[in-house]
């Protein structure tokens, strides 16, 4: 990754050599070693928007936020075009991180984005209506790509039921990145970013759990998830839910994973025959009755939704092995 743009001046030769040698050091995860480059290359192009922006977006890889909204808005002052910038995406992240709502506004407003209420409101920005989207979650590590709804354009809030093994939960506040990376489709032909997690920005206090369940039919396993929704919860069957894929197969445009059935999708990489939430897949129109499911509810609640599922068809229905993972 190299930022160079058009500056009003010609970057110098030493300045083009630190900042190649720093997003070398940056794709090596040496964000100190970077960090003096780059800020080299400013005191040498002080002048130039670039000198700024490709320090401000070290400062976001490093989730220092202070300084990147710092080097952010160094850069914007610098800038000789109009609405569209990155430089303004990257100081609407940072400012979102930190909670100045009426910076993030502004940044956003100065992109071209329309965004209720005026540039002086210090109020958390709402009414945007971006809709849904994916987000990777834990991207350098097991990424999961979960759905969610937009709440402005950095933040997502968690509607699926994240594995245990992305540390997320149901119902909580990612700050991600600006770029997707990725895309899925839904049977209607509709396309949803991916976008990558940067952090955590809200916690969720509702845990996680993973339980067995014996259902009947798709209509017993979608009658839970509809009293966990009722419940103003969630529940996600993971045994059809979840598959696995490699990194460059998710990070491509990608047909989501709706509903039961065979998957034929030569980019599955789940093993067949194995059930649970590395990657069930049911053969042709068959049901498998035993379901892995994960439940986003307070223990006080937990038992009681899954006994009242029970107690609705008891000959079709029944739970066990109820565990809080996350």
């Amino acid at each position: 990754m190299r930022i160079f743009g058009k500056g009003r001046h010609r970057p110098s030769a030493s300045w083009r050599q630190a900042t190649d040698r720093a997003f070398t050091l940056i794709g090596d995860g040496r964000y100190e070693d970077a960090g003096a480059l780059l800020t080299r290359a400013a005191d040498l192009e002080p002048w130039l928007s670039e000198s700024w922006f490709n320090l401000a977006l070290l400062h976001k890889f490093r989730h220092d936020w202070e300084q990147a909204r710092a080097a952010g808005l160094r850069a914007v002052a610098l800038l000789d075009r109009g609405a569209g910038a990155p430089d303004w995406w990257n100081v609407g992240i940072a400012a979102t991180a930190l909670q100045d709502w009426a910076l993030a506004r502004r940044a956003w407003q100065a992109y071209g984005l329309r965004v209720p209420g005026s540039a002086v409101d210090t109020d958390e920005p709402s009414g945007m209506e971006l809709g849904s989207a994916a987000l990777r979650l834990s991207p350098e590590g097991e990424a999961e790509v979960v759905w969610g709804r937009r709440l402005d354009p950095a933040r997502v809030e968690v509607l699926s039921v994240p594995l245990p093994s992305s540390g997320r939960r149901w119902g909580e506040v990612v700050l991600h990145d600006g770029v997707p990376n990725g895309e899925r489709t839904t049977a209607d032909g509709q396309g949803y970013p991916v976008f990558d997690e940067i952090e955590l920005w809200a916690p969720s206090p509702v845990p996680t759990w993973v339980v067995l369940l014996e259902a009947a039919g798709e209509d017993d396993r979608d009658a839970l998830v509809e009293l966990a929704a009722e419940a103003g919860f969630a529940a996600e069957d993971w045994s059809s839910s979840v598959r696995l894929l490699c990194r460059m197969c998710s990070e491509s445009r990608m047909p989501s994973d709706e509903g039961d059935g065979e998957h034929l999708d030569p980019h599955d990489h789940s093993e067949p025959g194995h059930p649970g939430p590395l990657g069930h897949r049911s053969p042709g129109e068959l049901w498998v009755p035993e379901r892995e499911c994960g439940i986003a509810a307070p223990s006080s609640l937990v038992r009681g939704l899954l006994d009242g599922w029970v107690a609705d068809s008891p000959d079709s229905r029944d739970w066990r092995d109820l565990e809080e993972v996350c």
